[in-house]
């Protein structure tokens, strides 16, 4: 069992942070928090509009803030962005005060789920399979090396992702204060 504050969703673009992390929330009677729409609300600026006037590193730079104020809380599950766990502090963070959860998925899952979005700055451009790739080689060893659980949501509808990451976790995190 390993206790913590928070839970933390972690992953690439379309593994279902947001939409079973909202299910999950609320099935365990926690407060559900999307970094992304977050920062947003906070920003009053959306995503691709942050990027396109502040680059990437001023978006990440945002992002970074928001963690940190996120993490100080509790009994919260917090969707992550994708690309959260670039920074060395942000997963310092998630680890310190959360259960992360490194929700998993695959290129062919994500191209199918992403096929109608046009809010993703990083797939604005080109080769979406090719950038995909891209992001999983850089990404997935970052999400790997906070990961206290890993969990495939490949080919699942959201609530059989909710229940069985439900049950899982039953057995592997205690809602607790970090010591």
């Amino acid at each position: 069992m390993n206790p913590a504050p928070n839970l933390v969703l972690v992953g690439p673009m379309g593994a279902g942070k947001t939409s079973i992390g909202r299910r999950l929330a609320a099935k365990l009677g926690l407060s559900f928090v999307d970094a992304d729409h977050r920062l947003e609300e906070v920003t009053g600026a959306a995503v691709p509009l942050i990027f396109e006037h502040e680059g990437e590193d001023g978006f990440r730079m945002r992002e970074a803030q928001l963690i940190a104020e996120l993490m100080q809380g509790s009994a919260q599950l917090i969707a992550t962005g994708g690309g959260a766990v670039l920074s060395p502090d942000n997963r310092q963070l998630l680890c310190a005060r959360g259960f992360v959860v490194y929700l998993m998925v695959g290129i062919e899952q994500q191209l199918e789920r992403l096929a109608r979005d046009r809010t993703r700055p990083l797939l604005a451009d080109g080769n979406k399979r090719a950038k995909l790739e891209a992001l999983a080689q850089a990404r997935a060893p970052l999400y790997e090396e906070i990961a206290d659980l890993a969990f495939d949501s490949d080919g699942l509808v959201v609530a059989t992702a909710v229940q069985r990451l439900a049950t899982q976790l039953e057995t592997r995190w205690q809602r607790a204060e970090a010591a």
